[in-house]
């Protein structure tokens, strides 16, 4: 299978490249090649390379700069995925694409369904929505959409800092006490399980098009998560909750985004739990250096 990959340095992207590059023929072109910004380039590499499936795993996804800097918001959440999907469409390829829980307002209080109506409360969540809504106007046939949620891998996430737990883990290096929000309710989710779960889906016989929601199972509160992560690494750091009512400033997020991967179980995909990802990425990144 040959596949086009953008967005390989991310933590999702290089996890996908690391796992299916010795199964498939996969491409993954620098930026300076494929920029999904840049009208035209997008167009000229597919039909080069001609893939059977595409990809994308590029985002502006720095939640609170996209409520100031909205055009790049759009540009890339949207726009761009608007034009990678008409780009698979004309050569007949699978369009993959990434979306996000932040596309829900959290009122629900249950792990939302993929059927269940989108509400985001900030631009981010609005700037995916928009992205799904215009891939799959643009190639309903075979587009795929992909919710997640809380995603954390060995890359980090360098367009944040790193990623949550790394940054965790550095709090507990100079604090005997952090602060930590209570009032969200995610589904962390590995980078590794989910790339896992992309590659079982694309082979799939019977893959349909549309969402699909893909996190590891079960839910907590990110003062849970951080508590768990001191915990496996056996940290003495005080944690104390703070009810922060999903704001960031005036910026506002779901007090309550797990998901619910309904559609991905239905044909045997499944993710394990959050806890059970937590504990092999801290033991492949962290414990197994401290026991050698």
């Amino acid at each position: 299978m040959k596949i086009l990959l953008i967005g390989k340095t991310g933590q999702l992207g290089s996890d996908i490249l690391r796992l299916g590059g010795s199964i498939h023929n996969i491409y993954a072109p620098e930026r300076n090649i494929l920029d999904i910004g840049i009208s035209g380039r997008i167009e000229k590499v597919l039909s080069s390379y001609t893939p059977d499936v595409v990809i994308n795993t590029a985002a502006y996804h720095n939640v609170p700069l996209c409520e100031t800097e909205y055009a790049m918001a759009f540009k890339v959440n949207c726009i761009a995925v608007k034009n990678l999907a008409e780009a698979c469409r004309d050569i007949g390829a699978v369009f993959v694409t990434f979306s996000t829980d932040y596309v829900f307002d959290g009122g629900k209080k249950r792990p939302y369904l993929e059927s269940d109506k989108p509400s985001p409360l900030q631009i981010y969540g609005i700037s995916k929505l928009a992205g799904e809504f215009a891939s799959l106007s643009a190639w309903i046939e075979k587009t795929v959409i992909i919710r997640t949620c809380g995603l954390y891998g060995l890359s980090g996430a360098q367009s944040k800092g790193g990623n949550f737990v790394d940054k965790r883990i550095m709090d507990a290096q100079g604090h005997n006490s952090i602060e930590i929000g209570c009032d969200q309710i995610v589904s962390p989710t590995y980078t590794n399980d989910l790339a896992k779960a992309l590659f079982q889906m694309i082979a799939h016989a019977d893959i349909k098009p549309g969402i699909y929601h893909m996190v590891n199972e079960g839910e907590c509160s990110w003062y849970e998560f951080t508590n768990a992560i001191y915990k496996i690494m056996g940290l003495k750091i005080k944690v104390m909750p703070v009810d922060r009512k999903g704001l960031s400033g005036k910026m506002r997020r779901p007090l309550y985004s797990a998901l619910s991967n309904t559609r991905a179980a239905a044909m045997g995909i499944t993710l394990p739990t959050w806890r059970n990802a937590l504990e092999r990425y801290l033991m492949e990144k962290y414990l197994s250096r401290q026991q050698r």
